[in-house]
């Protein structure tokens, strides 16, 4: 096989073959690594921190000099953007995000224009990481999918969605004038991030589990082929990962109605469902973060029956969810390893 300087990340979201699968993990940036957490430090409020491009660069590009990962995500927060439309957003140290009250609509809808001028310090960070990162490496932007950025901001923390999900059932004229309010803002969003650098942008639907199927499809997959759409009517190819985490098998409509390059599974896929969207698309995802908090030979082991029911075909190595805060980084590097030296 002729190997190519181009990202294997961007081969395979383009169906091409490649010599392995290539991996990043997410919340790669951060997280588990001792050096980020002196960055952390160093940083003070974690929006600032978001926001300071030269941070932001340092903590993106930390596990890259680490681990032989093929692609690097930014290092940002999907609540910078309520934060941009005006919502106010911070961090409580241990606890995480708390959102004040949910805006008006209108007043929202008002600041869809001028949101974007707020974020760019995020392309500011993509275009120095691009230009430090080696060309055969990609660089991922992303995004919280409207559901799930909707979720906090009328939650107003994480937490059960209760309250979310019941709005959705009790006002989806309400729910459905906020996802659009989102569905264009998070469009030029991403849009910006493709033209600072971006080659891929990933989608983040951290909380489509535990809604019906008509309510995911207006919700989640309906909103995410919008959102691809304005992407291709600004001219940008860039190729979009859609992970609606916990879509069990309402992932296979997604994959066919979204309009996604690549589609992100969770820790319960199971094999023969993976092959299925792989005729379609790529896949990515699906190991366990606690199992890589765990290491060992189980570890190892999960490695290599992923690889061997889905290296086959396009599949991007990644975990079922994000690193987890307290994982050995020998854990993170035994997984590279085994996936990279093949």
């Amino acid at each position: 096989m002729i190997l190519s300087a181009r990202p294997r990340l961007l081969r395979v979201l383009d169906r091409e073959p490649v010599d392995r699968p290539p991996i990043w993990f997410m919340r790669q940036a951060g997280r588990s690594l001792p050096e980020y957490h002196r960055l952390r430090e160093r940083a003070g409020d974690f929006v600032a921190f978001c926001h300071d491009p030269l941070m932001a660069a340092e903590a993106t590009l930390q596990p890259m000099r680490r681990f032989a990962f093929d692609a690097a995500i930014v290092f940002a927060d999907i609540l910078l953007l309520p934060r941009a439309l005006g919502q106010d957003v911070w961090f409580e140290a241990g606890e995480g995000p708390r959102l004040g009250p949910l805006p008006d609509l209108a007043v929202l809808a008002d600041q869809v224009e001028v949101s974007i001028g707020r974020l760019t310090s995020v392309g500011e960070t993509l275009s120095l990481v691009r230009a430090a990162l080696e060309p055969d490496r990609a660089l991922i932007g992303f995004a919280g999918g409207p559901w799930t950025v909707a979720t906090y901001m009328i939650e107003g923390r994480g937490g059960d969605r209760l309250a979310a999900r019941s709005m959705a059932f009790a006002e989806p004229e309400k729910i459905d004038a906020l996802i659009d309010i989102l569905v264009d803002s998070t469009a030029r969003y991403l849009a910006m991030q493709a033209r600072a650098g971006a080659q891929v942008l990933q989608l983040f639907e951290s909380w489509a589990e535990l809604l019906p199927e008509d309510v995911f499809e207006r919700l989640v997959t309906q909103p995410h082929a919008r959102i691809v759409a304005a992407l291709r009517a600004e001219g940008l190819a860039t190729p979009v990962i859609g992970f609606p985490r916990g879509a069990g098998a309402l992932v296979e409509n997604y994959a066919r109605a979204a309009s996604v390059q690549g589609v992100g599974l969770d820790v319960q896929a199971p094999a023969a469902l993976g092959r299925r969207l792989q005729e379609r698309l790529a896949i990515q995802g699906a190991l366990d973060p606690l199992l890589l908090r765990q290491g060992g030979a189980a570890l190892d082991a999960r490695v290599e029956q992923l690889i061997e029911q889905w290296g086959n075909g396009p599949y991007i190595f990644n975990l079922g969810h994000g690193v987890l805060q307290d994982t050995p980084v020998a854990h993170i590097s035994q997984v590279v390893e085994r996936v990279t030296c093949r």
